[in-house]
C-alpha cells in the first residue's frame, strides 16, 4: 500500500510538470476527436434516416405492387366479360340481319321496330367496344407500371444484397486476417449489416495507459491490412472503459479522456502503418456508458471497430 502511495504521488508529481504545450495538444486532439465524432453521429444520423426512407419507400412499392397486380387481374376480368359481351352482340346483330331478311316483306310498322331494335344493338355494340378499347388501353398501362415497379423493387433488392454479400466476404477476410488473436481477447461479428470487431484492452493497453502494446499493435495492423483497399466503408474506432474512475492530475483525467485518446492510438497505428484511406475512419470515445457485460469489467474494457458498408448506391437509386 506505501509502495503505491508512493508511486501515487510520484506520478501526481510528474503530472503537473507536463509542459503547457503538450497540454494544449492534449486538448486541441480532444477537441478534434469530439468534432469528429459529433460529424460521424450526424452522418450515422442521416444514414440510418435514408435507410429508413427507403425502407418505407420500398415497402410502398411493394404494396403498389400487390394493389397493381390485383387491378391488373380486375381488368382483365373485365376484359374478358365485355369481350364475351362483344362476341354476343355481334352474334345477335347477325341473327337481327337474317330475321330482318327473312321479314323484310311483312308488316312496315314491324320491319321500322326491327330496324330501330337492330340501330339500338349496333349503338349498344359500338358502346361496349369502345369501352372494351379503354380498358384494354388502361389494363396496358397499367401492367408497364407494374413492371417498371418490379423492376425498381428488383434493383433495391439486388443492390442490398450485393452489400450484404460483400460485408459477408469482408467479415470472412477480416476474420482470416485476424485469427491467430481470436484467443488473445478478439472477437470479430457482424450485426445488422456492419462488422464489429472488439479487441478487449489487455490485448492492446497496460492499465489507464493509451500506448498500445506490441501484441495489441500486431492485431491493429493485420486489421488495417485487411481493409486497406476498401474504400466504399465507413469506419468508426470507439474507446470503452470500465466504471473504476481514474485519479490522475494529467492527461487522461478521466475514463471520456481515456476513451478517445485510445481510440485515437489506434486510428493513428492504422493510417500510419497501411494504405487505409483517413477519409473513411473517425475515432470516438464512450467512457463506460456502453458496457457489453456489467457484470465482467474487463470485457467492458475494450476497442471496437466498427465498419459499415456506404449505403450512396442505394439512396441514389431510391432518390429517383
Amino acid at each position: 500500500m506505501r509502495v503505491f502511495i508512493s508511486i501515487l504521488v510520484i506520478a501526481i508529481g510528474l503530472g503537473a510538470c507536463v509542459p503547457a504545450k503538450k497540454y494544449n495538444d492534449l486538448l486541441a486532439k480532444e477537441k478534434k476527436c469530439s468534432e469528429e465524432l459529433k460529424k460521424f453521429k450526424t452522418s450515422s444520423l442521416d444514414n440510418e434516416a435514408k435507410l429508413k426512407t427507403a425502407q418505407t419507400r420500398m415497402n410502398i412499392m411493394e404494396k403498389d405492387i400487390s394493389q397493381l397486380k390485383a387491378d391488373t387481374s380486375d381488368l382483365g376480368h373485365k376484359y374478358r366479360s365485355l369481350q364475351s359481351k362483344y362476341k354476343q352482340a355481334i352474334s345477335m346483330g347477325a341473327d337481327f340481319e337474317k330475321k330482318l331478311d327473312e321479314i323484310k316483306d311483312s308488316d312496315a310498322k314491324h320491319l321500322a321496330r326491327m330496324r330501330a331494335d337492330l340501330e339500338a344493338k349496333i349503338i349498344e355494340t359500338q358502346r361496349k367496344e369502345d369501352a372494351l378499347m379503354t380498358l384494354e388501353k388502361e389494363l396496358k398501362k397499367k401492367q408497364l407500371l407494374l413492371a417498371e415497379r418490379e423492376q425498381r423493387v428488383a434493383e433495391l433488392e439486388e443492390i442490398i444484397q450485393r452489400q450484404e454479400m460483400a460485408v459477408k466476404a469482408l467479415e470472412s477476410k477480416i476474420a482470416q486476417a485476424l485469427r491467430g488473436f481470436e484467443d488473445k481477447g478478439l472477437k470479430v461479428e457482424e450485426r445488422n449489416g456492419k462488422i464489429y470487431v472488439s479487441l478487449e484492452a489487455k490485448l492492446l493497453f497496460a492499465s489507464g495507459s493509451t500506448v498500445v502494446e506490441a501484441e495489441g499493435r500486431k492485431a491493429i495492423i493485420e486489421l488495417a491490412k485487411a481493409i486497406e483497399n476498401e474504400n466504399d466503408l465507413e469506419i468508426i474506432v470507439e474507446g470503452h472503459t470500465d466504471t473504476d474512475r481514474l485519479a490522475s492530475a494529467s492527461h487522461p483525467k478521466n475514463n471520456w479522456e481515456l476513451s478517445v485518446l485510445r481510440a485515437t492510438s489506434v486510428v493513428s497505428i492504422m493510417t500510419e502503418n497501411s494504405s487505409v484511406n483517413p477519409e473513411i475512419l473517425s475515432a470516438s470515445g464512450r467512457s463506460e456508458f456502453h458496457p457489453v457485460d456489467p457484470s465482467d469489467k474487463a470485457k467492458n474494457r475494450r476497442i471496437e471497430v466498427i465498419i459499415a458498408p456506404r449505403l450512396d448506391a442505394l439512396f441514389e437509386l431510391i432518390s429517383k
